[in-house]
C-alpha cells in the first residue's frame, strides 16, 4: 500500500464529502482502548458512496477494514497497514413506517432502541445496553437476555467488494449463534430494516430499565472491554468453565480475567494487546486442558501483517 494509493482513495473519499483523518490510533475506535495507528481512516457519509469506495479499494487490492464502534474487537499494537472505513454518526440515520424502523449501519444499538421505545414499538430491548452499531450487530447476530437480531431482522442491504449494492431478505441471512452470512466477508452492511410489534411504552422502559441494572451488577462495565471474551462453547458456558479453572482474576499485565464475570477478558487501565492475548491463550489452554473444551474467541482480531 503506497502513500500514492492512500492519497487516490483519501481523494475520492472528500470527493464524497466525507471527513478523513491519517495516522489515527485505532485505540480511540475500540472499546478495549487498545491498537495501533491506521494510515487513513474515513467517516462514511452515504452508502452510494462508501459502494464505490469499496470498489475502488478492492479494485487498487487495498486491505481495508469496516469499523463500528470497535466493541467486539481486538487490535494489535504498532502501525496497522489498512484503511478504515468508519460507519458512525454521518451513517445513523433511522426512521420508521408502520412498525418496521428503517436504520443505517452506523446507528447505535442503544439509539435504535430508544427510539423504537419511543415509537411504542417492542421487541428492541434486549439490544438497549449492548454497546455496538447496527452494522456490527448484524453481522455477528448480536444477542443477549434471550433476544438476537435474527429475531427483528426483515433485511439487510450491503455492497460486494465490486460495489454492487443489494438488499438481502432475512431468509438468505443465514443467522446462526454469532453468525450471519456477512461473517465470512465479502460484503459491507449498509443499512437494515427491523419490523416490531405495538407494545407500551412504559413497559418497554421498565424492560431497558431491568435488563440495564443487570447488566451494571453482573457485567464489569467499570473497565474496557470487549464484552464476552469467548464465545459460548455448546452444552456449557465459558464464565462457568474459566470460573472453575481457578481462572478468575489471572492476570498479566493490566490485562485481567474479570473477578466480577469471569466470561469478560478487561483492560484494567494500560494493557497491551499483548497482554490481553496472553490472558487469553492461558485461558484458552487451561480450560482445554482440565476440560477438554476448546474455547474461541467472541472479539475479532486484527494483526499488523
Amino acid at each position: 500500500m503506497t502513500t500514492e494509493q492512500i492519497n487516490k482513495i483519501k481523494e475520492l473519499a472528500l470527493s464524497f464529502g466525507f471527513e478523513c483523518s491519517e495516522n489515527v490510533p485505532l485505540s480511540r475506535y475500540t472499546t478495549f482502548g487498545i491498537g495501533g495507528a491506521c494510515p487513513l481512516m474515513i467517516e462514511a457519509g452515504s452508502e452510494q458512496g462508501t459502494a464505490e469506495l469499496v470498489r475502488e479499494m478492492t479494485s487498487e487490492k487495498l486491505p481495508f477494514y469496516i469499523i463500528g464502534k470497535g466493541s467486539n474487537l481486538l487490535v494489535e499494537d504498532g502501525d496497522i497497514s489498512m484503511i478504515f472505513l468508519h460507519m458512525g454518526k454521518a451513517m445513523s440515520d433511522i426512521s420508521e413506517e408502520n412498525g418496521v424502523i428503517t436504520c443505517q449501519a452506523g446507528a447505535a444499538l442503544s439509539a435504535v432502541s430508544a427510539f423504537a421505545r419511543d415509537k411504542g414499538l417492542t421487541g428492541l430491548e434486549f439490544a438497549y445496553g449492548i454497546p455496538g452499531n447496527i452494522g456490527g450487530a448484524v453481522f455477528m447476530n448480536a444477542g443477549a437476555y434471550g433476544g438476537e437480531m435474527k429475531d427483528v431482522i426483515v433485511s439487510v442491504t450491503a455492497c460486494d467488494l465490486m460495489g454492487n449494492i443489494r438488499e438481502f431478505p432475512a431468509g438468505e441471512l443465514d443467522f446462526g449463534y454469532r453468525h450471519s452470512r456477512f461473517s465470512a466477508g465479502g460484503y459491507v452492511i449498509l443499512s437494515a430494516r427491523l419490523r416490531l410489534t405495538a407494545g407500551d411504552k412504559e413497559k418497554i422502559s421498565e424492560r431497558m430499565a431491568e435488563l440495564t441494572r443487570m447488566r451494571k451488577e453482573k457485567q464489569p462495565l467499570e473497565y474496557r472491554s470487549a464484552g464476552s471474551t469467548f464465545k459460548r462453547p455448546q452444552g456449557a458456558f465459558a464464565a462457568q468453565l474459566i470460573e472453575e479453572c481457578g481462572l478468575k482474576g489471572y492476570s498479566c499485565g493490566d490485562a485481567q480475567v474479570s473477578e466480577k464475570h469471569s466470561g469478560f477478558v478487561i483492560n484494567k487501565g494500560t494493557a497491551s494487546f499483548e497482554d490481553v492475548m496472553n490472558v487469553i491463550e492461558h485461558v484458552k489452554k487451561t480450560v482445554s486442558l482440565q476440560k477438554g473444551i476448546s474455547l474461541e474467541c467472541e472479539p475479532e482480531i486484527i494483526r499488523r501483517g
